[in-house]
This record gives C-alpha cells, sequence and structure tokens, in this order.
C-alpha cells in the first residue's frame, strides 16, 4: 500500500478509550494508550495528528460548547488535512454528527465519526477496525476529489450519512442504523462505496456557523399523557421551539385541551416540529385528521427527520437565523441531506 495523506483525530472520549476503575466502573484513559493498541496504524502510510479533549468526556455529558470545540477544530486545521476522524461515545454520536453536518457549511472533506461498543483494550473490541476502516474512509480519493465529502457515522462495516443516523443498539456491534438513507459505503473485503448516495463534491472554503441557541426540547407523546404534563413542558420560561415526537405519520391526540395547549404555544412564538416516534417513519400531515389538526394550527411537519437532526437542526436555525419565519421555512427544506422533501 503506498498511501500518502494526513488525517486529523480528535478524541472526545467514549467507550473506545475506556478502562474499569477499582469499583468496575468505565471511565476514559489517556488517547496514547490507544494507539499503542493499533500497530497497524504504523504501516498504514497516513500521517496521523490527535487532538484530544483535555478531559475526555463520557458522551452522555456532550453539549453545545462540546459541538463549538469540535467544528473549531475542523476549521482551524481544514486545509491542512485530507480528513477528520472523531472518536466519539455511541450514545450521543447521532446528536453530534447531525449538528456538526449544519455547523460546517461548505464541508467537501471527510468528516467520519466513530467509535466502540468495547473498550479497545478488551479481546474482542470493535475499536481497531472501525478506526482503521475509518481513516482509509478518510483519505479515499476518487479522480484527486474525496469520495465522501460530508459529515459520516462509520460502524460495524457501514458508513452511514451523519445527519440520518441513531442508536439502536447496546449490546451488538450494528449500533447504528439508518431507516430513511441508504448506507454511503459497505465495507468488507473492499469497500464498496455507493457513489448515487453521497453528497456531490462542491469546491469552495469551509464557512463555520457555529452560534446555536439551545432553548428547545423535545416532547415524547405517549398515551395518558396529561394536560399538565403538556402545558408545563409550554410554559418553560424562554422556550423557542419543540420538536413533537407523535405517533405513525405525524398523529396526536386531537383532544381539545391538547389542540388548545399546541395552539397557546404557537401563539407565544414557540416553533413546533412534527417527527415521528417511529424508527423509519415519516411524517404526513394530510394523512389523517389527526395530523391536519396540527397543520391547520400551524405546526411544521418533519417529513423523515430523525429525532436527532431535527433538534440540532432548530439549535442550529435558531442561533443564525434572526427571522422567525426564515427558521420556520428552512426547518422543513434540506439544508444538507438530513431529510427528504415531501411530495407535493
Amino acid at each position: 500500500m503506498n498511501i500518502e495523506a494526513s488525517v486529523l483525530i480528535i478524541y472526545t472520549g467514549g467507550t473506545m478509550g475506556m478502562s474499569y476503575n477499582a469499583a468496575g466502573a468505565l471511565v476514559p484513559f489517556n488517547f496514547s494508550q490507544i494507539l499503542d493498541k493499533i500497530p497497524d496504524l504504523n504501516s498504514m502510510n497516513i500521517t496521523v495528528t490527535v487532538i484530544s479533549f483535555p478531559e475526555p468526556i463520557d458522551s452522555s455529558n456532550v453539549g453545545v460548547q462540546h459541538w463549538k470545540d469540535m467544528a473549531y477544530i475542523i476549521s482551524e486545521n481544514y486545509d491542512t488535512y485530507d480528513g477528520f476522524v472523531v472518536l466519539h461515545g455511541t450514545d450521543t454520536m447521532a446528536y453530534s454528527a447531525s449538528i456538526l453536518s449544519y455547523m460546517l457549511g461548505g464541508l467537501n472533506k471527510p468528516v467520519i465519526f466513530t467509535g466502540a461498543q468495547l473498550p479497545i483494550a478488551a479481546l474482542r473490541s470493535d475499536a481497531r477496525e472501525n478506526v482503521i476502516t475509518s481513516l482509509l474512509i478518510a483519505i479515499a480519493k476518487k479522480d484527486g476529489k474525496p469520495i465522501v465529502p460530508e459529515v459520516c457515522i462509520f460502524f460495524n462495516h457501514r458508513l452511514l450519512r451523519g445527519n440520518r443516523a441513531k442508536k439502536s443498539q447496546s449490546m451488538h456491534f450494528d449500533a447504528f442504523e439508518s431507516e430513511n438513507y441508504p448506507p454511503l459505503a459497505e465495507a468488507g473485503i473492499v469497500i464498496d462505496y455507493n457513489h448515487a448516495a453521497v453528497k456531490p463534491f462542491v469546491p469552495g472554503p469551509l464557512d463555520l456557523r457555529n452560534r446555536l441557541d439551545n432553548n428547545v426540547m423535545v416532547l415524547k407523546l405517549f398515551p395518558g399523557i396529561t394536560p399538565r404534563v403538556v402545558e408545563h413542558c409550554f410554559d418553560i420560561d424562554g422556550l423557542k421551539g419543540l420538536v413533537l415526537e407523535t405517533f405513525g405519520s405525524g398523529n396526536s391526540p386531537n383532544q381539545g385541551w391538547f389542540l388548545s395547549a399546541v395552539e397557546k404555544a404557537l401563539g407565544k412564538g414557540i416553533i413546533i416540529l412534527n417527527v415521528s416516534q417511529v424508527n423509519g417513519g415519516e411524517v404526513d400531515q394530510d394523512r389523517y385528521q389527526t395530523g391536519r389538526d396540527l397543520k391547520k394550527l400551524g405546526v411544521l411537519g418533519g417529513a423523515d427527520l430523525t429525532t436527532e437532526a431535527a433538534i440540532t437542526k432548530m439549535m442550529f436555525l435558531l442561533g443564525n437565523e434572526n427571522d422567525e419565519g426564515e427558521v420556520r421555512r428552512k426547518l422543513v427544506l434540506p439544508l444538507c441531506g438530513e431529510m427528504t422533501l415531501p411530495s407535493t
């Protein structure tokens, strides 16, 4: 193999780089120990640089500032490297991959999120293969252009669009799925790219957009939800946006108290985006009367957005758009492949 390329690895933490403490709990350890566990890196003829968070974190603790840090690191080193690999815990990886797809405007290089279900020191760890294949994807080119110029998640032989993925398994190696969009690549004996599904390469500079507004929430509906719960959610001080996880193709209770609460919230300027709580579901607010009632009030239909892509998109747009009308318009349009345009 004669590859001359460079990749920046951003190590945030996660199960891959953990070990067991005296109490038997998994805690992060120094990233240099991870590199020692992947001696194959030395024979790949790839220049690998590592930037590690000062304090590696469990991904359950990931927040807005961590997203800004990841995006800033990529932006500051964008012209120096062929691609980027972000080592991240699996629990919130789909959220991080989604928000970075919005923050990195004009991206035309690979940003590959990966991690592991077992610590790299474990005998049967999936970490080594995930890291090595992610590095190969990060440097892969065709006709001098990156093959995958977008934010992705690579896990267990499959490359998924980052803002289309969600975690579906905690006890198996195939941790992520993408029900509403095909894999971008399958890694077997060779890495087989699905070129038709990959975002086209568009030349141009990177545009870092790191203003985020997290005055948002997710409300998942369930049978028996009470008026008090719904009203308290809508009465949260400073709330600007709410992702409403509904049943099936976008259906909700249509009792008077519920529709009244929704109408009151919309009247206060809270933007409500309707997504399906079904894996692989798609919202169609014209299909049933319950969905039509929401649409008539002004609730936005989120088509086939995942919850992870929806809530981070709302944070991004509220942070970068000053006009509520623009936020509402862009929420229902694809910005970077995160959703399919509803059929008209």
